[in-house]
């Protein structure tokens, strides 16, 4: 099994760098991470949620060919972050499959035709494959992205200045008074019948 390099000092919470040209290109080269309580609290934070519980990112790195390689590994986490509506804690288990190609030959696209690749496993194989940079994004992509505690609800809220009507949630929807004109078409009232006399 390959060290890892010692961590790189940086913007980023958690870092676990192997250098490529350390991995076997024969087998496997297996890890298994699992931050202790302050480094969960530094990655909780820099992710901007309450807190994470428990946290393991366990795979291997594996030989592609003769100049590629290929992460793969298990996410598990529970997590807490505040509820959308009322703000009180909400935990939430995550358990996330995590796959990424380093590719010698990676072509990076000209700014001007940038788009959207179809294949997001792939990215350009550098020096070192960062386990901890893949962790911290397979984990900020397997968060809730609105998380909701059990039973809250948004209330019908109303929004006014000093002095005037209170203006609410349905006043703000655009087409509910052509909703409310298409049933009065829809189901005239009945008028004056017959001819006046």
């Amino acid at each position: 099994m390959s060290q890892p390099l010692p961590p790189e000092q940086g913007p980023l919470p958690y870092s676990v760098p192997y250098r490529v040209a350390g991995l076997s290109s024969r087998k496997p080269n297996r890890f298994d991470l699992k931050p202790d309580a302050e480094t969960r609290a530094a990655i909780a934070a820099f992710l901007d949620i309450t807190a994470i519980k428990t946290l393991r990112f366990s795979g291997m790195i594996s030989p592609k060919g003769r100049h590629d390689f290929v992460l793969e590994a298990a996410l598990e986490a529970e997590v807490e972050q505040p509820c959308c509506v009322s703000l009180a804690p909400v935990r939430s288990h995550l358990r996330e499959d995590v796959l990424r190609v380093f590719l010698a030959d990676y072509d990076l696209p000209e700014a001007a035709e940038m788009e959207m690749p179809e294949d997001d496993t792939s990215e350009p194989l550098g020096e070192v494959i960062d386990a901890g940079h893949v962790l911290l994004e397979a984990l900020a992509l397997a968060l809730p992205p609105f998380p909701k505690a059990e039973g809250a609800t948004l209330e019908n809220a109303q929004f006014t200045a000093p002095g005037a009507a209170p203006l609410r949630d349905d006043d703000l929807r655009p087409f509910a008074g052509l909703a409310a004109l298409k049933a009065k078409l829809e189901n005239p009232d009945d008028g004056p019948q017959g001819d006046g006399s």
